[in-house]
This record gives C-alpha cells, sequence and structure tokens, in this order.
C-alpha cells in the first residue's frame, strides 16, 4: 500500500516533470525488497523502457545500493541503444538519498543525462 504523504509528495513532483519521446521521465519505483526504473513518454502515454534487478547477474550477492547503481547503469545502457541520451528524473516521492540517489548517480554514470 502506498503511502499517502508519499502520494501527495508524487502528484506534487508529477505536476513539474514531464517526459517526452526526446526526453523521456525516469521514474523510481522502490520497495522494501526490490527497485524498479521506467522510461516514459507522457505525451504518448508509452513506457519505452523498463528495467528491474532480476536483469542483474550476481545480483543475490550485491547490497541494494550496490543493486540500485547498477540498474541505474543498466538503464542507461538500455537507453543508449534506444539513441536516448537525455531524461528527466522523477523521484517518485521518494527522498533523494540512499536507493534512489545510487540509481540516479548509476544512470549518470552510464551516460543518461538529466
Amino acid at each position: 500500500m502506498v503511502s499517502r504523504q508519499r502520494e501527495r509528495i508524487h502528484l506534487r513532483v508529477r505536476k513539474r516533470v514531464k517526459g517526452t519521446r526526446t526526453r523521456p521521465r525516469l521514474s523510481v519505483f522502490r520497495s522494501l525488497k526490490h527497485i524498479y526504473a521506467s522510461l516514459i513518454d507522457d505525451e504518448n502515454r508509452k513506457t519505452l523502457l523498463s528495467v528491474h534487478e532480476g536483469e542483474i547477474k550476481g545480483a543475490k550477492k550485491l547490497s541494494k545500493k550496490e543493486k540500485a547503481k547498477m540498474l541505474g547503469e543498466l538503464i542507461a545502457k538500455k537507453a543508449i541503444k534506444k539513441k536516448i541520451k537525455r531524461a528527466v528524473f522523477d523521484r517518485g516521492g521518494y527522498k533523494y538519498h540512499g536507493r534512489v540517489k545510487a540509481l540516479a548517480e548509476g544512470a549518470r554514470k552510464g551516460g543518461l543525462k538529466f
């Protein structure tokens, strides 16, 4: 269940953050165990790309923060293959620290700009 406070924060952030085909929105969802990331084109209401922890090889031995960083690098790599070099970051109502920050840093390290 989504907390009402995080939901309100997410709606407040989403008022300002819009994704387009050339510059999609990098959306983050974090549960207690896993983290997911998607590139979304809000104009056409399409998910261009989505990744999750299960796509990382050897992830069971890593910490949650390390998995998040590798996930950021993975989505950046896949985005660049699809000729997407820029994105806007949507933290999903979560604070920008810990796993969310690690995912963003991994995406930047992978070559995605936002």
